[in-house]
């Protein structure tokens, strides 16, 4: 099996910040890609992400910045995406590396908007990464608490358990506790539909719905995510396991979920174009809500998935939350 001696983060928002510390404190070497040269240089003389996470120091002995992609994913054995979905295809179009004989796990929450694949899949089919040296880190886990050190949980899905193990040790701390999982198409779908819901339940929030119908719509959430995933993926899994339920409900209810609060700007009135330029930053749940709704509608079963529909509806054919809404609670039960 190969051995994970230095790691490739490509990516400088506040997840791929957190995930840095966490290899960082372990003392794995790490290879840090950002476009962001000023930000290079700020953590280089002041050991801290201006950005992102600024509370959280880097001890730089194991630390390497580049804003040069292929230097980053040349010299690492294993390496973790952590770009926006929107952003992989431009960033990779940067590159000439070969990454078939290289461990990849993803940590972004979202599907490639130009392929309608999730990550795993694209990294398969693009650049000829064997299923079996490709990875999931999902959650339930925020950057935010990482950065904090509050209790937070991994899950690392991948096909070869052994490499999952790796990653799983590379991550872990008295803060960090993972566990391990083989479903690695069904726990990216998971992450990525959780999204989807949070933007839900951020509309429903800025539209003035209470705790109660809150409670209705993430379990009504977690029985549609579990008939989505056993469309595209059939295994034998439990949707109430942490990585399905729990990622589900802690980006359904914190109030670190950018999902959630992009969703509560559109309930408020906001349009897409403006939550996403006061937020700052991506919602992924905006481009999942496509990709998903389209794989339901071409599988000819779009009625199973009515969150989705109405989340879809809202962002990209414009239809009023407040009527969208009152016709969804006709569907949940």
């Amino acid at each position: 099996m190969e051995q994970m001696n230095t790691f490739a983060v490509i990516g400088g928002g506040s997840w791929a910040t957190a995930i840095v510390k966490m290899l960082t404190e372990n003392n794995n070497r790490v290879i840090w890609y950002m476009r962001n040269s000023e930000a290079i240089r700020h953590i280089e003389e002041e050991f801290h992400n201006p950005n992102y996470l600024s509370a959280v120091s880097f001890d730089l002995k194991c630390l390497k910045l580049t804003n040069l992609i292929d230097q980053a994913l040349n010299g690492a054995d294993c390496i973790v995406f952590v770009v926006p979905s929107a952003f992989l295809v431009t960033e990779m179009a940067k590159s000439s590396a070969v990454l078939k004989n290289k461990i990849v796990f993803s940590a972004i929450k979202g599907i490639i908007p130009e392929s309608g694949k999730i990550v795993g899949e694209h990294l398969h089919e693009t650049y000829g990464v064997p299923l079996e040296q490709i990875g999931i880190i999902t959650g339930p886990c925020h950057a935010e608490e990482v950065a904090l050190e509050r209790l937070s949980f991994l899950t690392i899905a991948c096909a070869n358990l052994e490499t999952a193990t790796q990653m799983s040790k590379a991550l872990q701390s008295s803060y960090i506790k993972t566990t391990i999982s083989d479903d690695i198409i069904g726990a990216e779908y998971a992450a990525v539909l959780k999204n989807i819901y949070a933007i839900a339940a951020g509309i429903a929030h800025g539209l003035g719905y209470g705790d109660n119908f809150q409670a209705v719509l993430m379990s009504n959430a977690i029985r549609e995510m579990k008939r989505f995933i056993k469309k595209v993926y059939k295994m034998k899994r439990n949707i109430n396991d942490t990585v399905y339920l729990g990622d589900l409900l802690v980006t359904g209810y914190s109030v670190f979920s950018r999902n959630r609060m992009f969703g509560n700007m559109i309930g408020k009135g906001y349009t897409v174009k403006s939550a996403t330029m006061e937020m700052n930053m991506v919602a992924e749940g905006y481009y999942a809500s496509k990709s998903a709704f389209e794989i339901m509608e071409k599988e000819g079963k779009s009625e199973k998935t009515p969150i989705i529909n109405a989340v879809y509806e809202i962002l990209y054919h414009h239809k009023n939350p407040k009527k969208t809404f009152k016709n969804l609670v006709e569907e949940l039960d």
